[in-house]
């Protein structure tokens, strides 16, 4: 099988592949376009850390950056006119693609400072604000699934904006996120707006949870905990798709869906293998399933077209194997509620690290360009 067709029996089997890397440099070498156009890549996404790289190692931002240093734009502005202007840039060559989905895909997500992850009214308020900015039909605000999170998702979708719920792990969190979605669309209907213009995903992460786990079986070292490394992020994501076919088949979607609502679909995040040990494509061909995205970094997919197999659906059904699986997991010791905690508390800390290297990043390029024009 051609790596376009990997790549293309991937989408036959209902999983859109977005591309979990943007920059300026990807965009304006082409290689965006021709990853849509040979790639079958559907949607991207984007993050801080990913943001900082691409300003200090490619001259496609130096102008940019003078010109913000010249009229002495803050840090804070200058971080938001940058990446702002990629997304603007991204959601532009994902435009046809966003028109031959009817709207489905073509996205391209940005995230709300990882600072406000505890903040609700805050997150809501940079939300509303990142998505007047961008004045894109195909963006998506990314907003942290943390306790404060949660209404400020609904919040953002009561306001007809397009939603990508980021910093998913365990199956309790994921089905409070859809009842934030039914909810928002809800309260987005009786404020007018059109349902079907309205996008969500809940992105779901998947490699962390095996880092974690496998550290705490290699602690318990029995060969029974040891033997089940490697099977708590499958698990997991099996079992947060069988919450959502049970969501999605309830009186509640149905009303909605009638009134012309998509569904939020399970979006597999962290999807790059971190342990050579396992398949580089474990997180993409293990979670083949109709109707979800799986959000990869270009390694993976580059992977994926050279090797990887496509064998259908590997989801639907699996959920009694999958609880076995947490079942043993419990057995040999795992506190898997404490897993998710601490997943989640890294998560939002490792984006707010990010957060702040970018911005860092960005006020040194600011700095450098302030001491050029000063001589």
């Amino acid at each position: 099988m051609s790596s376009t067709d990997t790549l293309q029996a991937l989408s036959d089997a209902g999983v859109s592949i977005w591309l979990d890397d943007l920059s300026r440099q990807r965009i304006n070498s082409g290689n965006l376009a021709d990853l849509i156009s040979k790639r079958h890549v559907v949607g991207v996404t984007s993050n801080p850390t990913i943001f900082a790289h691409a300003v200090v190692h490619a001259e496609d931002y130096a102008e940019q950056v003078r010109q913000l240093a010249a009229r002495g734009a803050s840090v804070d502005e200058a971080v938001r006119e940058i990446t702002i202007a990629d997304v603007q840039q991204a959601c532009d060559v994902f435009s046809g693609t966003w028109e031959t989905s009817g709207g489905v895909d073509g996205r391209v997500s940005l995230e709300v400072s990882p600072q406000l992850a505890h903040d609700t009214d805050a997150t809501l308020a940079q939300a509303a604000e990142l998505w007047k900015l961008v004045d894109r039909p195909n963006v998506m605000i990314k907003i942290p699934a943390t306790v404060e999170g949660l209404p400020a998702i609904t919040g953002a979708l009561a306001d007809g904006i397009s939603v990508n719920v980021t910093l998913v792990f365990s199956v309790a969190r994921h089905r409070e996120v859809m009842t934030a979605f039914f909810t928002g669309l809800e309260q987005a209907s009786a404020n007018g707006y059109d349902l079907a213009r309205i996008t969500s995903v809940a992105s779901f992460f998947v490699s962390r949870v095996d880092t974690e786990v496998d550290k705490r079986l290699e602690a318990i070292g029995t060969d029974k905990a040891l033997a089940l490394r490697g099977q708590a992020a499958v698990a997991n994501a099996r079992l947060a798709y069988a919450a959502y076919q049970q969501e999605f088949s309830t009186q509640r979607w149905a009303a909605l869906k009638q009134a012309g609502a998509r569904p939020q679909r399970p979006l597999w995040a962290s999807t790059g293998v971190k342990n050579p040990a396992y398949p580089d494509t474990k997180y993409v061909t293990e979670l083949i399933a109709p109707g979800v995205v799986n959000t990869m970094p270009e390694q993976t997919l580059l992977a994926l077209a050279d090797h990887g197999k496509v064998p259908g659906d590997q989801v639907s059904g699996t959920a009694e194997a999958a609880q076995r699986t947490f079942d043993e997991l419990t057995e040999v010791g795992i506190d898997l509620d404490d897993v998710f905690v601490v997943l989640e508390r890294e998560g939002v800390e490792k984006f707010d690290a990010s957060w702040a290297e970018l911005g860092e990043t960005v006020a040194g390029q600011l700095a450098k360009f302030a001491a050029h024009s000063g001589n």
